[in-house]
């Protein structure tokens, strides 16, 4: 697993619970132990060449956030230290150290919960064919990439392997999760978003939207999963930010920018990335972290 990037994590004395697109989740018996790997994905498809790097910036990006959040939700983080995991994972110290997180064991809630700040992305394809974001009436003659009169929380149906995630409203929420729990998801997406992106703002980044997970342990819900990463969440720089316009942008954006403007469509082999994509795409992410974290890359 040694290299400058890394694909596929392979730990013989671990139980591999499940394999997603960027993330290598292993069960530790009463916890879990979470693997970012240097895939990326675009358009729900893993691309075959990765980017160093990436899953040390995503887990300390993650894990900054979890600290920031902790006095608003408690959420499911344990240690990022591998040098404090359990014994079991001694072995792989060093494949495991600054891209894992060790995290208790939560039932995760069946939605994906996304709020959106600005009109970009799917919400303006939808807004311009119906006037709406997932059913949710705007006021007419907003623009491209345009600030919300207020953030919108639009909940997804969590998607099998291989699958689309499905819009719902609010209101199917409620009957997937009861009507308390979602109101309780609902407003703590919403203050989540707030307050990140009123963090991101500071450090010259405008944080367009999100989507976060949660789960319930013991009865109580928590963040889990990611908080608000370049694979989770669209950052545009401030300073480069135009209404009408696709603002450039620290997260996967530039990949499907570039994707598509390569001619490749969604259901063919994805396309092996020039070394110049792969690069861009890794300073991309990494401005990210050291922007909202005050720090550079660690481990």
């Amino acid at each position: 697993m040694n290299g400058s990037a890394v694909f596929e994590t392979r730990f013989p004395n671990l139980t591999l619970r499940s394999r997603g697109k960027v993330r290598d989740i292993y069960d530790l018996g009463d916890s879990l132990l979470i693997v970012a790997t240097d895939r990326i994905s675009a358009f729900d498809v893993v691309m075959p060449t990765p980017i160093p790097d990436k899953g040390k910036i995503l887990t300390q990006v993650s894990a900054f956030w979890f600290d920031f959040f902790k006095d608003l939700v408690p959420n499911h983080l344990i240690e990022t230290d591998a040098t404090r995991f359990p014994d079991v994972c001694r072995p792989y110290e060093k494949d495991l150290a600054g891209r894992s997180m060790w995290v208790r064991k939560a039932e995760p809630l069946p939605v994906e919960c996304i709020v959106r700040g600005y009109l970009v992305g799917s919400g303006w394809k939808d807004y311009q064919k119906t006037g709406a974001v997932c059913g949710i009436r705007l006021p007419e003659g907003l623009q491209l990439a345009q600030q919300l009169p207020e953030p919108i929380f639009t909940p997804s149906t969590k998607a099998e392997k291989g699958a689309h995630d499905e819009n719902i409203s609010f209101d199917q929420m409620a009957r997937l999760i009861g009507k308390d729990l979602a109101e309780k998801v609902r407003d703590l997406t919403l203050a989540i978003y707030q307050k990140g992106a009123a963090h991101a703002r500071e450090r010259g980044i405008i944080l367009a939207d999100t989507k976060l997970e949660f789960g319930l342990l013991d009865g109580q819900l928590i963040l889990i999963d990611e908080v608000l990463t370049p694979d989770s969440s669209r950052f545009w720089p401030a300073d480069r930010y135009q209404v009408g316009s696709n603002p450039e942008s620290f997260d996967k954006q530039y990949l499907r920018d570039y994707l598509v403007a390569s001619g490749w469509k969604d259901g063919r082999p994805a396309p092996e990335l020039p070394d110049e994509v792969v690069a861009n795409t890794r300073a991309r992410y990494l401005e990210a972290l050291e922007r909202l974290t005050g720090k550079g890359l660690e481990g």
